[in-house]
């Protein structure tokens, strides 16, 4: 006796989403689902071989407890747009239910962190010309000391280049650039990064918590990371947010219990590092109402982040919604009032505003990430009995 898999689907190189690549954007388990395990026998055609009932039985019995298993997983699609905090909130999955970062975790961070700082202070240098800010002479000496002891170490930090960078980082000249700091492209976590550039120039350096969630490593493709709660196993998916990489998200769109979009609060004033024409704000209201809109998600929960509050906070101290968003017609200084502006933004971009579920989190406070997620877990858990009809 044989057996063989018939696929119900002739055309093995369905290409429906268009990205060119042969695969219809399921996933492996959508496959197996249009898949039929058929038994043949060679030597007797009408006959029912017991070896192949055997096996049948046995790929119907491990079909069902992959089912069960399916069941029991919450799919999570996070998604936003490059440097919304979609990977602080990523990492802050690990810290909460996971047990956080070991140390040779932690140690593997100290090269992005690193050079983020570099980074950090090339971007201010560059900035002078641009803003056109005088470049006095001791600060071009300093410079120099900067540029050549990073070539020399391979972008990474010593304690030498990190008392040259103490002192760049004090400079009034410096100082006075980085005021200005919505004006050119730089990262937020700058200010972490240079008030501290001794402590992770030391020879000794073992990155924090809060060093590692503010490492950026640009995401490319798809990370995942699995962790439980209350009996469900939870499945989070990190998708790329630079507009190259989202052509790559039609791949984890299966049967998501949720998506969680993050967009930055704070960066109503910014540009896309991708597109300096483009406003970062307008970029993420036009990429959640492709989300929020898409048949894809039509029966998943849609969580709004908006995210960065401790930054907006500060911003909208010295800087005008108004004058981005002439729309806004409120009070520049009140959070209150300028938060819910932009929550309504979003939520008129959406068909039926009763799917979405709106927080506003700060994704490098723990204990901030952990209370919106717990109620985040609480609708999904809601969610997942009401449509099993146990509720």
């Amino acid at each position: 006796g044989s057996y063989y898999y018939c696929d119900d689907d002739d055309d093995d190189n369905d290409d429906s989403n268009g990205d060119g690549d042969g695969d219809d954007g399921g996933d492996d388990d959508g496959d197996k689902s249009r898949m039929l395990l058929c038994g043949a026998s060679a030597n007797a055609p009408g006959e029912a071989d017991p070896e192949v009932l055997r096996i049948n039985a046995q790929a119907t019995q491990e079909a069902r407890a992959e089912l069960e298993r399916e069941a029991n997983v919450v799919k999570l699609l996070l998604l936003g747009a490059g440097e919304s905090g979609k990977s602080t909130i990523f990492k802050q999955m690990r810290i909460i239910n996971k047990n956080g970062f070991s140390e040779s975790e932690r140690r593997a961070f100290v090269s992005a962190v690193h050079s983020n700082t570099v980074a950090c202070m090339r971007n201010i240098i560059a900035a002078f010309a641009q803003l056109r800010v005088d470049f006095p002479a001791d600060l071009q000496e300093l410079k120099r000391q900067f540029e050549n002891g990073v070539h020399t170490h391979n972008e990474q930090l010593t304690p030498g280049i990190g008392e040259v960078l103490k002192a760049m980082w004090e400079h009034a000249s410096t100082q006075e650039v980085f005021s200005r700091k919505s004006e050119f492209l730089l990262s937020d976590h700058a200010h972490f990064y240079l008030s501290q550039v001794q402590r992770l120039a030391a020879a000794d350096y073992l990155p924090s918590t809060q060093d590692v969630l503010r490492a950026r490593v640009r995401t490319t493709g798809i990370v995942q990371t699995e962790f439980k709660v209350k009996s469900l196993k939870f499945v989070m998916y990190d998708m790329g947010g630079q507009r190259n990489e989202r052509r790559k998200w039609i791949h984890a769109f299966d049967h998501v219990s949720a998506v969680i979009f993050v967009a930055a609060l704070s960066e109503f004033d910014q540009v896309l590092y991708e597109d300096e024409a483009q406003n970062r704000m307008e970029e993420a209201l036009n990429l959640f109402e492709q989300i929020a809109n898409s048949r894809w998600f039509c029966s998943a929960a849609m969580i709004l982040f908006l995210n960065k509050k401790d930054l907006f906070a500060e911003k909208i101290a010295i800087k005008d919604v108004s004058q981005h968003f002439s729309a806004f017609d409120g009070d520049d200084r009140s959070f209150d009032a300028t938060s819910a502006f932009f929550k309504e933004q979003f939520l008129s971009r959406v068909k039926n505003k009763n799917k979405v579920y709106t927080h506003i989190t700060c994704a490098t406070d723990s204990q901030n990430v952990k209370f919106v997620f717990n109620a985040v877990i609480s609708l999904i858990l809601e969610r997942t009995l009401k449509d099993s009809g146990m509720q």
